[in-house]
């Protein structure tokens, strides 16, 4: 059963959301479903942040990637915490799907994709969004352009799938950048802790400079 808040966020994203989800289903209808498998893919990839997830162990390898592993790490958790965990489950908004039956129909038209879950606001687009400014922070501008075509990519299949309103993937995007920033700041803090006593404890030493292609020496230029 929805909330009150939910409620109150379809009432006053109605407008918007209808809007958007009779265009793409337009979209969908016009090309003959052409799109659905790439929406799929795209969604599929994005399954959990494990993308991110993956990318953050490889780089926590390296001394010279270790805080951006870290700060990507954190950065999709604590999105993954405050959307699965927290307002997913205060709000329950009901997906476009379950709450009104014109939604539904799109969302037959584009193979009925099984979702579960409540729909505010978009896990997907969270660690998308999460993951991909974690990485611009710790790494510069070059990332820009391709980050944002990630989470615009995955904003469009979220809603092209029916999965979600435009409004959830809107709420998403704020929520992984958050998240992204909340744990820049964190992981800077720790970084900074463990260089300031590398010199005097073995175990700061050894996660600022351990490199596992280097077996059994350490990089000390490692960031």
């Amino acid at each position: 059963m929805e909330t009150s808040a939910a409620i109150a966020l379809n009432n006053f994203f109605q407008p918007f959301d209808t809007a958007i989800l009779t265009a793409l289903n337009g979209l969908a209808q016009a090309v003959g479903g052409f799109f659905t498998p790439v929406m799929r893919i795209v969604t599929m990839i994005g399954e959990k942040g494990l993308l991110f997830f993956l990318l953050a162990i490889f780089l926590m390898l390296f001394p010279r990637t270790r805080k951006t592993g870290v700060c990507i790490f954190g950065a999709v958790c604590c999105g993954a915490l405050l959307t699965s965990v927290i307002l997913k489950e205060a709000i329950c908004r009901l997906r476009p799907f379950e709450a009104n039956e014109i939604f539904r129909g799109f969302w037959e038209a584009v193979g009925s994709p099984a979702e579960d879950g409540f729909s505010f606001p978009s896990g997907h687009v969270t660690a998308a969004a999460a993951g991909s400014l974690a990485l611009i922070l710790e790494r510069g501008k070059k990332y820009l352009l391709p980050g944002a075509l990630y989470v615009g990519l995955m904003c469009l299949s979220r809603s092209y799938l029916m999965a979600h309103y435009p409004s959830d993937v809107l709420a998403g995007v704020l929520v992984g950048c958050l998240s992204a920033a909340a744990a820049f700041f964190i992981a800077g803090w720790i970084f900074a802790l463990l260089r300031q006593h590398r010199r005097t404890n073995r175990l700061c030493y050894f996660l600022l400079y351990y490199d596992p292609l280097r077996v059994g020496r350490f990089h000390r230029n490692g960031k």
